[in-house]
Parts: structure tokens; sequence; C-alpha cells
């Protein structure tokens, strides 16, 4: 059965036409499928094919652009425009071929420039979304203009990044706001979003700054300190691809967590009189030593822990401190401990202990303690 015909939208045939002479001519849809593009030619007729079965039935747009790719990636998505404007779906393509990509940051904001849905749907490259994507989180936005909105996801290859894929689909609504400052980033993740154009002028443009630079997560932590929301379209509305070439390796393990210590600091810590860190082992005492000096003094009470072992030491020495004497944060069982909390603990890593250990004490989620791992 073929999908509802959609309204068509005027043209779509100027690749390069700049966005003011468009927005002259009075173009306007619903929703706009910002999609950048660097040689990715081998996945782009799986993706484009389900764009172009979308059962949503208002006015759709494809905007392209491609970041220097020096495959045939967009001859590919050239192939697709007859097909995808059949379909009602018009198409805008733009790119440069200069030596270098200019990163993901920039060729977001240039395919979100030379579009002009009144939604934007954020789709990679190497996914691939299902028919039902647009229309379902279309009507969540509705719902939740000033929010990101995301979906279940399938992983592919299958079994590649299990737990954070299983935290993907399965933290609650209220986690989506809690669990902001863990390592596995975004709560909504950057390949599902989906928000009103307004909003995404509200917040501000992808960072730039190329390889290396986690723009999903910084734009993520400035929707929340505007105020935005989060939710999921709790149904799978993507296919999620895990692979060695994908932008997200480029980012560094140290990079993220400055970001989100500092996050933790600026949204967090600086509510709290003081707080516990829970685990005394190296991921708690190197949260420790990222805080500033300042915080280090002024909140952290104490570590807790399980192991006997640690907590018989009785406390931790900041031997790299540049203070004389050098600052003992005492070490107790995590039963005597005072909360809130800061868990440094993995999640799903411990068969379900931690999580006792948590409820044993009849902690609140986001008032009595934050997951950071």
């Amino acid at each position: 059965m073929n999908p509802p015909k959609r309204l068509r939208t005027g043209g779509g045939g100027g690749a390069e036409t700049p966005r003011g002479e468009r927005e002259e001519a009075g173009r306007q849809v619903d929703v706009s499928i910002v999609m950048p593009v660097h040689n990715a030619s081998c996945w782009l007729d799986e993706c484009l094919q389900p764009i172009s079965e979308q059962d949503f039935t208002g006015s759709m747009e494809l905007s392209v652009y491609d970041d220097a790719s020096t495959d045939d990636s967009r001859k590919v998505v050239e192939g697709w425009r007859k097909r995808l404007e059949a379909r009602g779906v018009s198409v805008v393509i733009s790119g440069h071929s200069s030596a270098q990509p200019k990163g993901v940051g920039y060729a977001k904001n240039m395919a979100i420039s030379q579009s002009c849905g009144k939604y934007l749907c954020f789709q990679d490259a190497d996914d691939v979304m299902s028919p039902h994507r647009v229309r379902l989180q279309y009507e969540a936005s509705l719902l939740n203009p000033n929010a990101l909105i995301g979906c279940r996801v399938q992983r592919l290859p299958e079994g590649s990044t299990e737990r954070y894929t299983r935290w993907i689909n399965t933290i609650t609504q209220e986690q989506l706001m809690t669990q902001v400052f863990t390592s596995h980033g975004p709560t909504v993740v950057m390949p599902t979003w989906f928000c009103s154009r307004n909003w995404f002028l509200k917040v501000e443009p992808f960072d730039e700054g190329g390889k290396g630079v986690p723009e999903d997560l910084l734009f993520f932590y400035q929707s929340l300190r505007q105020g935005g929301g989060l939710s999921r379209v709790n149904q799978c509305l993507l296919v999620y691809r895990y692979h060695e070439k994908a932008a997200t390796h480029s980012v560094t393990e140290e990079t993220i967590w400055k970001l989100r210590v500092d996050f933790l600091q600026e949204r967090v810590l600086s509510q709290w009189s003081g707080f516990t860190i829970w685990n005394a082992g190296k991921q708690g005492r190197k949260l420790y030593r990222c805080l500033s000096p300042a915080n280090r003094k002024k909140y952290v009470k104490a570590f807790c822990d399980v192991d006997e072992n640690k907590i018989q030491k009785g406390f931790y020495t900041y031997e790299e401190s540049k203070e004389i004497p050098r600052p003992k944060i005492p070490i107790v069982h995590y039963k005597a401990a005072s909360a809130p909390f800061i868990v440094c603990v993995k999640l799903d890593m411990t068969g379900g202990v931690l999580e006792e250990n948590l409820n044993s004490l009849q902690l609140k989620e986001g008032t009595d303690y934050y997951h950071f791992n």
C-alpha cells in the first residue's frame, strides 16, 4: 500500500538558491528533514527510500548540505529528486567542494538555513527512519513546541552498544531530564531530534568548531539552559547505525568529561550546600579532582562506598592539591552517608545492586541524587 499523497509545495528545483530568495517567494512547508552529508553514498539509498514513504500528510521538504564529499553522495541524492518530488517532498541540495569538510555542526547549520520548514526533523545520512517518524514526532512537537523530541531506536549492527541502546529506549520521561549528566550524553539522542524552527532559533546554531567538537551535546545543554523540554515518542522510529567512521568517534572522552563536569557544577552543585560522592574509587576521585577548587572545598562533604577496604582507609587524601595540609575527605559506608549524592557508579553494571541500595535509602532521583556515570 502506497503512503498517502501529501500537499505539494513550490518547486524545490533550485539547489543553490539562497535562503532569502526562497523566503521572498513565500515558500514554507510544515517539516524540513535536515540532512548533512559527507561521503555517505553507500547508505543514501537505504536512507532516502523511507523518506519517500512517510505517512505524514502535511507538506515536507528534504534539505541536504554536502560537506565536501569526495564520493558520489551528491549524485545519489540528485538521483532521488524526481521520486521524492513525485511523493510531494520538495528537495533542496547545496554544498561545497573545499579540500576539507567543515564539520557536522557547519553542515547542519547550512542545511537548516536553506530550509523553510516550521519544524525540523534531523536525519543522519547513515540512518534509516520509520515511515511513521515524521508524523508521530510532528504530533508530539505540536504538544511540546519548546522541546527536543526523540524516539526509540534499533541499533545496527544488532547488539552493538547494548547498554547504551537499552538506556536510550528505557529511561523514563523524568529521567530524560535527570540523567543529562551521564557519560551517555544527550538523553534524547541527536539522530532522533525533532523540534520547531522557532525553538532552534531561540537556542543557538550548532557549534562549527568541526572535528572533535560535540556539537550535539553543546546544543543540548544550551537548550536546557533556555528552559527547553525533552520528550520521547515511545516507538522505534529510527535504525541508528553504529560504525567506525561515525563523526562521534572524533570526540574524546576527556572533552565530554569536562563539559559534563562544568554543566553539573552549573546546574546542580550551585543549588546545593554540600553533597556526597557515591564511589570512593577511580571515577569518584576523578570527579572530585575536576571540580573547581571552590566547589571542592565548599560542597564535597564525603565519599561513600560499599567496599569495606576503601571504607576502612577512613579518608581520601588529595595529594595533588597545592593546599597545606592536603585536603582529606572522609570515606563512609553509603548507609552512614548524607544526601544529596552524585552517583559515580556506572548504570546497568551492578546487576541491580546499585539501584537496590539507592532505593533502600528512599531517595528520589533529581532531588536526592543525580547519576554522573
